[in-house]
């Protein structure tokens, strides 16, 4: 099942984004060579980031997005995780 997941980024989002870069691509490669990941990146605006996974269920996204090292350390002060359906491309 895909959802979507949006972060949010906080007033330091922007300062902490740098450091904690390494740790947070780290923590998407296993679903990224799992072939989850479908797409993912920041907005250009810098006000968050966008990942888009295929995962069994709400609550494995809800676990995934909240053990992002971007969650845990302040560059996100909120996410918001919602199932999607694709239409396209088929």
């Amino acid at each position: 099942m895909l959802f979507v997941i949006i972060g949010h980024d906080g007033p330091n989002g922007a300062k902490l984004r740098p450091s904690l870069r390494p740790a947070h691509l780290d923590n998407l490669r296993p679903l990224v060579s799992g072939g989850k990941v479908k797409i993912a990146g920041p907005f250009t605006d810098g006000s968050g980031s966008l990942i888009v996974v295929d995962l069994p269920d709400e609550g494995a996204a809800r676990a995934f997005a909240e053990s992002d090292p971007y969650v845990r350390g302040g560059v996100f002060e909120r996410v918001e995780v919602r199932p999607f359906r694709q239409v396209f491309p088929e």
